[in-house]
């Protein structure tokens, strides 16, 4: 199976700053796009940024201005910097990707753990 291994979550006081990364392995053929999602308790999953193989990117509006997705394809990994943080973007963080896992394969949707990134004010 493909693992996702997440990492850089932590505590940090608002205004502060946290890098996220996101690390893809196993059986890979190309990644197709990968983004970040968060979610709180009670909540629904929600879209915090994306990137294509290509670099387009997508945030939500909440972030934009604020974090910054960025990825290394040579290396299967995605980070997201998060600047300026505040109380409300306090979440467990996932990581997902779009990928084949074989030349001319169907594509598929893997999740990582999740991190939790709290922001104290």
């Amino acid at each position: 199976q493909v693992q996702l291994v997440e990492s850089g979550g932590g505590l940090v006081q608002a205004g502060g700053s946290l890098k996220l990364s996101c690390v893809a392995s196993g059986s890979i053929f190309s990644i197709n796009a990968m983004g970040w999602y968060r979610q709180t308790p009670g909540k629904e999953r929600e879209l915090v940024a994306s990137i294509t193989s290509g670099a387009s990117t997508n945030y939500a509006d909440s972030v934009k201005g604020r974090f910054t997705i960025s990825r290394d394809n040579a290396k299967n990994t995605v980070y997201l910097q998060m600047n300026s943080l505040k109380s409300e973007d306090t979440a467990v963080y996932y990581c997902n990707t779009v990928l084949q896992r074989r030349v001319g394969g169907p594509q598929f949707s893997y999740w990582g753990q999740g991190t939790q990134v709290t922001v104290s004010s």
